[in-house]
């Protein structure tokens, strides 16, 4: 895992919020889908730095999340 302090371009169509967000302002993450990383970052502060994670690592995780 990293953050990522640059400004790499990354299309705004890319990223894809929670199907559970409610767009009331509350808590909310967004990802985006790279070749070779899964990158998630704030959906209140876009520009900030954003978290890279690997494909294996994200797999773990979604399982994981699903209780599976």
């Amino acid at each position: 895992m990293s953050v990522q302090h640059s400004k790499a371009a990354v299309p705004e169509a890319a990223w894809v919020k929670s199907s559970y967000s409610t767009g009331n302002g509350g808590e909310c993450l967004e990802v985006a889908a790279l070749p070779g990383a899964v990158l998630v970052r704030d959906s209140k502060r876009p520009t900030m730095a954003k978290l890279a994670i690997g494909p294996a690592a994200w797999d773990d995780f979604l399982r994981m999340a699903a209780g599976r």
